[in-house]
C-alpha cells in the first residue's frame, strides 16, 4: 500500500516540479502537452520546471487544440506523432468527444470520425494563410451541411459545432498563435501526421507516467473518452498497488519510484497547471472545503505546493503598475515556506514581465 504523500511525491517528481533546470526537449509535460489557458498557462508550466522560456521562440514550440479541445502546447518537432497521439480511439470516443455535435450527425448517417475528416478537409481548403477563428468559422458554415451546423444564441448566426472545429484543426494541419484572441490559426509548416504514435505520447501511458497511480476511470476522465475505449487499450506492464481502499495501476518502471520519490521544491502552480489536472481529487486535496476553493466552477486560483503537499491558494493582483501575489495559506506556512512562495512570487513577476510589489499572506 502506498499513503497521499508518497503518490504526491512521486507526481511532483515525475513532472520535473523538483527540478531546478531543463530543456524542452527533457521536460515530460510536452509529451503529453502543457494546457495553455490564462495568462499562467503552459509557459508558466515549462518556467516552473525549469525552463527558461524566455529564450523560447515560435519554431520551438507549437500551440494546438487537443486534449478535452483545450489549447496544448508541444514541442514543435513532435507535431506529427502529437497529431497521431490525440486521435479518437474509436467513432464512439469521437462521438463522445464532440458532445452534442454528434447527435445530429448520427441522425444524418454520418460516422463521427468521418465528419472530422470532412471539417478537417474544408479547414485546410480554407486556411491558406493565417486566418482569425471567426473568419473561419464563417467560410466553414457556407461550406458545410446542416448536421454540421447550429444556431448559436450568443453569435446570432449559424455556425459550426464548437468541438469538431476545434478537434478538426489538428487533423488539417493547423496550429494556433500564441498570445491571439480571439485566436488566429495557421498552417504547421511540413505537416504531416505519423502512422502511430510511440510510446513517449501515448496519452495513456503518459497519464500513468505523469498522473499515477491512477484507474482506467481516471484516465477515461481525463481524456473524456469512453471507459471501454480506455480499458482495452490499457497498457500491459503495469502493476496494480493499493491506494487507501482503492486498487490503481502504476508503470511497472516506476513502481520504485512510487515507493521512494522525495520532492523538495516550492512551486506557484498555474489554474489548469497539469499537477492539477489529475482525477483524483480527493488524493490531491483531501479537504473538501479547500477543494472547492481550489476547483470553483468559475475562476479558478493557482496552487500553492511546498516539499509535495498543497498548502494553499494564490492569485496575481495587478493594478496599474503594481503586481502583488495573494496568498490564502490553509495553515501555518514557516517562515522558510514563506521566503519560499515570496521567491516564487518574484519568479513570476520576472515572467510577467513586471516588479513584484509584495506578497500578501491573508489569514
Amino acid at each position: 500500500m502506498v499513503d497521499q504523500r508518497q503518490v504526491m511525491n512521486f507526481r511532483v517528481h515525475a513532472q520535473q516540479l523538483d527540478r531546478k533546470r531543463g530543456s524542452i526537449a527533457q521536460t515530460a509535460v510536452l509529451d503529453i502537452g502543457a494546457q495553455d489557458t490564462g495568462p499562467d498557462g503552459a509557459r508558466w508550466a515549462l518556467a516552473v520546471r525549469g525552463v527558461e522560456v524566455t529564450a523560447l521562440s515560435g519554431s520551438e514550440l507549437v500551440l494546438l487544440w487537443t486534449v478535452r479541445g483545450a489549447p496544448h502546447l508541444y514541442r514543435r518537432t513532435d507535431v506529427g506523432e502529437v497529431a497521431a497521439a490525440v486521435e479518437p480511439f474509436s467513432d464512439a470516443d469521437a462521438g463522445k468527444r464532440i458532445y452534442d455535435a454528434s447527435k445530429p450527425l448520427k441522425a444524418a448517417g454520418i460516422d463521427n470520425i468521418a465528419a472530422l475528416d470532412d471539417v478537417a478537409a474544408h479547414m485546410r481548403a480554407i486556411v491558406t494563410k493565417p486566418m482569425g477563428k471567426g473568419d473561419v468559422s464563417g467560410a466553414l458554415a457556407k461550406a458545410m451541411p446542416e448536421p454540421y451546423l447550429r444556431f448559436c444564441r450568443a453569435c446570432n448566426a449559424i455556425h459550426l459545432y464548437e468541438m469538431p472545429f476545434r478537434l478538426a484543426a489538428v487533423r488539417a494541419g493547423l496550429e494556433l498563435r500564441p498570445g491571439t484572441s480571439p485566436p488566429i490559426l495557421q498552417r504547421i509548416t511540413g505537416f504531416k501526421k505519423a502512422p502511430a504514435a510511440g510510446d513517449q505520447f501515448d496519452l495513456i501511458r503518459n497519464y500513468l507516467r505523469l498522473l499515477g497511480p491512477a484507474t482506467p476511470k481516471h484516465v477515461a476522465e481525463y481524456l473524456d473518452a469512453p471507459l471501454k475505449d480506455v480499458k482495452q487499450r490499457w497498457p500491459e506492464d503495469v502493476v496494480e498497488v493499493k491506494v487507501g481502499k482503492e486498487v490503481r495501476s502504476i508503470l511497472a518502471a516506476d513502481e520504485e519510484a512510487l515507493e521512494s520519490a522525495d520532492a523538495k521544491a516550492t512551486r506557484l502552480l498555474g489554474p489548469f497547471d497539469l499537477f492539477l489536472q489529475a482525477r483524483d481529487r480527493p488524493t490531491i486535496v483531501p479537504d473538501a472545503l479547500r477543494a472547492k476553493q481550489l476547483w470553483p466552477v468559475l475562476g479558478r486560483p493557482g496552487a500553492v505546493l511546498s516539499d509535495g503537499e498543497l498548502v494553499g491558494s494564490w492569485r496575481p493582483r495587478k493594478a496599474g503598475n503594481t503586481f502583488t501575489v495573494a496568498v490564502q495559506p490553509w495553515g501555518k506556512l514557516s517562515a522558510a515556506t514563506r521566503r519560499a512562495v515570496t521567491e516564487q512570487a518574484e519568479h513570476l513577476a520576472a515572467y510577467r514581465g513586471i516588479a513584484l510589489t509584495g506578497v500578501d499572506f491573508a489569514g
